[in-house]
């Protein structure tokens, strides 16, 4: 894109007075929600957010890897207890991507499903 183009455009935008009386002319910036995220990571988390994700969605899915991970390695006595906080997990997650308005029960969703079975090797 010919940034030429645009810079044009601001310009003679400016000097037609349409970025006069704007909401918000004269007052500070609202607080940025992510300040307390490191300033090094702070845009990723923003495109996160911005793309649907959320702190819960990413701590419910963290605990999920950590499960599954804690699965693939647990004796069989074990297993059954984690696959059961693994399911719980999973639940809460198609909980939050429905609110969201995500369809969980979608052809890519059943295979991601049937792949991480499959990686944990789950009978």
């Amino acid at each position: 894109m010919n940034w030429r183009i645009v810079e044009d455009a601001i310009i003679r935008a400016r000097e037609e007075g349409k970025f006069e009386n704007l909401p918000g002319a004269g007052k500070p910036l609202p607080k940025d929600e992510l300040e307390h995220v490191p300033a090094d990571i702070r845009m990723a988390v923003r495109i996160l957010k911005n793309s649907g994700y959320d702190e819960e969605a990413l701590f419910v899915q963290r605990e999920m890897n950590e499960l599954g991970s804690r699965l693939k390695h647990a004796p069989d006595e074990e297993k059954r207890e984690l696959e059961q906080a693994y399911n719980s997990q999973m639940r809460k997650m198609n909980s939050l991507l429905s609110k969201k308005g995500l369809q969980t029960n979608s052809s890519a969703f059943r295979q991601y499903s049937r792949q991480i079975h499959d990686r944990l090797k789950w009978d």
